[in-house]
């Protein structure tokens, strides 16, 4: 039975992933070269080694990577400065809390980002547990934030659906034990995405009452 509800954040609630990509993007014109979206895409949902990787076999070992990140951040901060939640996030949550799901966040990114964006979308107040990257020792595709969270809410994993939209955190809440369900957005739609259960085009696709259903059928 079916007792709690953890989401993703970033790409899942808020799109804050496709606005990287397109910072990125711009920055890596600045410096003659190119970030094709399928480089981009496998260090969505994980920590920044993935990324700093890429820029120096983009422009070398010599590359500045924090003058990269600089040079992103403020054009990533013009981009979200009017953030927005995916289509169906709320009605999600406002329906998860009416019919007595517990409902939790698991994040690779710190807990002020995670706060900052859930304040600001006035929808930090429906989560009992929030679990970052602050939290635990390794970030997804590794399960740990899952298996804190699940344990932070006092159940087992068959107990929790997860909601995810890229591979790296597929392979987290499925390493946890937890059914998941896949929202892509814009960067990661073409990932090849293996083992969950379903895939939506956005939560607004179908009520959340429907996914439960079909799960413990």
């Amino acid at each position: 039975m079916i007792k709690a509800i953890i989401f993703d954040f970033d790409g899942l609630i808020i799109d804050t992933e496709t606005a990287w990509y397109e910072a990125y993007k711009e920055v890596m014109v600045y410096y003659k070269s190119d970030l094709p979206l399928e480089d981009f895409a496998k260090c969505i949902g994980t920590d920044d080694s993935v990324l700093n990787e890429l820029f120096k076999n983009q422009l070398g070992d010599s590359c500045n990577i924090e003058e990269i990140k600089a040079r992103a951040k403020i054009i990533h901060k013009i981009k979200m400065k009017t953030p927005q939640a995916r289509e169906g996030v709320k009605d999600y949550l406002e329906e998860a809390k009416n019919s007595g799901y517990r409902i939790g966040l698991a994040s690779s990114s710190s807990r002020e980002w995670v706060s900052h964006y859930l304040n600001e979308l006035g929808l930090l107040h429906y989560f009992e547990v929030i679990i970052t990257r602050d939290d635990v020792n390794k970030v997804k595709p590794a399960p740990d934030l899952y298996l804190k969270a699940i344990k932070a809410l006092n159940i087992s994993s068959e107990e929790a659906i997860a909601f995810e939209d890229s591979l790296n955190d597929l392979q987290s809440a499925v390493a946890a034990g937890l059914k998941c369900v896949i929202v892509p957005n814009s960067v990661t739609e073409f990932l090849a995405f293996e083992n969950y259960e379903l895939r939506l085009k956005s939560m607004a696709e179908r009520k959340l009452v429907d996914i439960t259903r079909f799960i413990e059928q």
